[in-house]
């Protein structure tokens, strides 16, 4: 007769917050604008095994999320009421362009954009940049836009001065140059660049360890994890609930914000917001809705996830109990190279019948 495993306590390693966030983040100043740097997002739905019913959706957020910032489309027309005379028309030129470029019209908007950009317009020059960046209605050229986005940084565009740290620190078509990036990083950031505002927490963290670099760090975090960044928001999850010195009311708050990412389809966040929700760490223990989030996790592919849904399956937490899923999930995870003792004896306790049928339930699955 096959025992049942322990109950399972899927609290994670304790790990001092400074490393969390490390972890957590690795790094997005060294992958770009286009890697990590998610923002708020529809919530995936889980789809079901063939095994396994279709989850519910999760329950919906109890606070509203915070405003999205689109990564993907970074450069918006001026708005606003623009001034009269010679500056209404550039003003006005300026917003044709960004027209242009939203509708993807974008010979248009770089003949538009060109003519502004030329007499110093920063959002005209970040434009330019972008065209050239990303090959859009003329020959992709990296050197053209490291120059655009220079002159914009210099004239002050936020979103220029982001970009073009990026290229600073990375060295990629201009001299690398750490403490320039850094520089610009701060100025992106205090100018309301989200991205910006995560990246300096980032380095704030690893350049002062401990509790006084996440103090400082902290305003960063919060704005940008409020302009909907889901890498900042799954940060300040963490922050808030491992940092000694935190006021309780920014802690009760802890959960709310993991939620926010991991609605946000961060498969970290979705992996510890249930882990959250079956422990009762941050709020009230919940097993139905912390099975979903892992099962979830685990459809997208996060091995951690897996090998933990396997768990649920054999302590049917959540879930009605299930060897067959629960060897599918732990197979999967096996197979990802993450090694653990008791599934491997719980493995061997299944019957062929059921390790036959596990093993073709782990070659059907396909991450979603």
């Amino acid at each position: 007769m096959r025992a049942m495993m322990p109950a399972p306590a899927l609290t994670l390693m304790a790990v001092p917050s400074r490393v969390l966030l490390l972890l957590a983040v690795c790094w997005l100043v060294l992958t770009g604008p286009g890697a990590a740097q998610e923002t708020d997002a529809a919530p995936q739905t889980p789809v079901g095994s063939p095994a396994a019913p279709t989850p519910a959706s999760p329950p919906p957020l109890s606070a509203p999320l915070g405003t999205p910032v689109e990564e993907s489309n970074p450069l918006p027309a001026p708005t606003g009421q623009p001034p009269s005379g010679a500056l209404k028309t550039e003003v006005e030129a300026t917003a044709r362009a960004y027209g242009a470029f939203q509708r993807g019209y974008y010979l248009t908007a770089m003949d538009l954009a060109l003519s502004e950009a030329a007499k110093g317009n920063a959002r005209a020059q970040t434009l330019v940049a972008e065209l050239f960046a990303e090959g859009l209605g003329v020959a992709r050229n990296m050197d053209e836009a490291a120059f655009w986005y220079e002159q914009a940084a210099r004239s002050g565009d936020p979103s220029a001065q982001f970009k073009f740290a990026i290229m600073l620190f990375e060295g990629r078509h201009v001299p690398r140059d750490p403490k320039r990036s850094a520089e610009l990083m701060l100025k992106a950031a205090d100018g309301g660049n989200a991205f910006a505002q995560f990246n300096h927490a980032q380095s704030v963290v690893a350049e002062k360890p401990g509790s006084t670099g996440i103090r400082e760090a902290l305003p960063y975090f919060e704005k940008s994890a409020e302009q909907g960044v889901r890498d900042a928001q799954y940060a300040l999850a963490q922050i808030y609930m491992n940092t000694d010195g935190i006021s309780e009311d920014k802690r009760a708050t802890a959960r709310s914000w993991i939620e926010r990412a991991a609605r946000g389809g961060y498969d970290t966040a979705q992996l510890d917001l249930a882990i959250w929700l079956i422990d009762g760490i941050g709020g009230g223990k919940n097993y139905d809705d912390g099975f979903r989030w892992m099962q979830l996790a685990a459809m997208g592919g996060n091995v951690v996830a897996q090998n933990r849904l396997a768990i649920l399956y054999i302590n049917a937490v959540g879930t009605r109990g299930d060897p067959v899923e629960a060897g599918k999930w732990y197979i999967l995870s096996k197979r990802a190279g993450y090694d653990d003792r008791g599934l491997d004896d719980f493995y061997q306790g299944l019957t062929s019948e059921e390790q036959k049928a596990a093993i073709d339930a782990a070659n059907r699955f396909r991450p979603q």
